[in-house]
């Protein structure tokens, strides 16, 4: 929304130009409340006109510049301390080369982000893995219900991290899924299941003729439809690599939109970018959104535009010279000298080997990280020291908490920290839903 500027006569005969209140807060990124509480602090200078205040451009100049301004500009990192500063003059468009054309309506969040009150909308968590989405949910203020997966560490991971239960197994076996409907209707007590979410592996699509058939690789997919439709959520969240969205020239993409659309669900579908939100690393990844209760499906608008990204040095810095930790899942790899070498000077953003694109890579310093995999036993390389990248490290620059602990052998912690979705941008996602319910 744009707010005008006023402009008033002063007492000198000059013009001066006035901001409401509510121009402010959109100026600032901060809300009409905390302006409020600077102006009756004294901290921003105002003008009384009539019942309403205004704020000449000179107070806020002032106020801009001092310390009191620098600091609420800045919205606390609340999973590590951290803060970051949003720039409120980003521009609020998203124009990735994956979703340029897309039909989204996206929604702000940043009014909701920090601290947001408990909400009643429960959700389950299908291939949770150790649980970036519950995470991220349950910093929107989502009540999680209960998650699965077939990962013995990651279970660990998930029940050490969170109160409600979880099931592990094959999701394919029906024993399974009726001890996961089973816990889900215990833990709702007879309430609604507002959202099912979950990232399926979608190896296994090909063409047989003009039909999409699947090997059974792919047949989790099936399984999160049939789940759906058994525990019939008001709301559905997939999450997928980019790549889905290219698959068999896109027909992959469009049979998820018309198989959920059929069991009830109009979808919105786009790519979302992690570091939008928070998160020190540009990962990418593709959000189907869906509902059968006639709301609109929100996509959070980004708030962070590339120069505010938090950065790789801001997320792990700290860590450099912390001695290991096994218990923080802080544990340094050592390195044999000529290996060690090659880390220190290889380039930033380059790969140790040929052969791989996306393993053995050093993460920028002073930019938002490159995505963070575990793959073919290689993880991301330390931007300033000799070795690879501690599982807490990873977990910082995937936006969990410091006191979100991976349980497992370190190398099934990396590939839990691999797998995750970024907890922040889980968050942005709840937040947005929680905007579809108030719309």
């Amino acid at each position: 929304m744009h707010h005008a500027n006023w402009t008033f006569m002063n007492a000198k005969n000059t013009q001066s130009t006035f901001y409401s209140i509510a121009a402010i807060a959109e100026k600032l990124s901060l809300s009409q409340k905390t302006i409020r509480r600077h102006i009756a602090s004294g901290k921003l200078e105002s003008v009384k006109i009539g019942t309403s205040y205004r704020i000449p451009v000179e107070a806020l100049d002032q106020f801009i510049n001092s310390n009191a301004a620098e600091e609420e500009a800045q919205y606390g990192y609340d999973l590590h301390g951290k803060k970051i500063t949003l720039n409120t003059k980003a521009k609020r468009t998203v124009n990735y080369k994956n979703n340029a054309k897309d039909d989204v309506n996206w929604t702000e969040i940043i009014d909701l982000w920090e601290n947001p009150k408990p909400s009643e909308l429960t959700f389950v968590d299908l291939f949770s893995g150790a649980g970036g989405i519950t995470k991220g949910f349950e910093l929107a203020g989502l009540k999680g219900m209960c998650g699965m997966d077939w990962f013995e560490a990651a279970a660990k991971t998930y029940r050490k991290n969170f109160n409600h239960p979880f099931i592990e197994g094959d999701i394919k076996l029906p024993e399974k899924k009726k001890e996961f409907y089973d816990t889900v209707a215990k833990q709702l007590n007879g309430s609604t299941l507002n959202i099912v979410a979950g990232g399926f592996p979608c190896q296994g699509f090909s063409m047989a003729g003009n039909r999409i058939v699947e090997d059974p690789r792919n047949s989790l997919y099936k399984d999160l439809l049939e789940i759906v439709v058994h525990l019939n959520p008001e709301f559905v969240v997939c999450e997928n690599v980019v790549g889905l969205r290219s698959m068999l020239q896109g027909k992959v993409e469009e049979m998820i939109i018309n198989d959920f659309k059929e069991a009830g669900y109009e979808m919105k579908v786009t790519v979302l970018r992690a570091a939008d939100y928070g998160v020190p690393q540009k990962r990418d990844r593709v959000i189907f959104i869906g509902n059968r209760i006639n709301k609109t499906n929100l996509h959070p608008k980004p708030f962070l535009s590339p120069t505010d990204y938090m950065t790789t040095g801001e997320a792990i810095q700290d860590l450099m010279h912390l001695p290991d930790d096994a218990a923080f899942n802080h544990v340094s790899t050592k390195h044999r000298p000529d290996m060690a070498q090659r880390m220190l000077e290889l380039e930033e953003g380059k790969s140790l080997y040929k052969g791989y694109s996306d393993a053995w890579k050093k993460c920028p310093w002073n930019e938002a990280s490159c995505t963070i995999k575990e793959n073919h036993g290689g993880v991301n390389i330390h931007p300033k020291l000799p070795r690879v990248l501690t599982a807490r490290e990873m977990a910082r620059i995937q936006s969990f908490p410091d006191d979100f602990l991976f349980e497992g052998p370190k190398n099934k912690q990396l590939v839990q920290l691999g797998n995750a979705v970024p907890p922040l941008l889980a968050k942005a996602i709840g937040l947005a839903i929680r905007k579809s319910y108030n719309k």
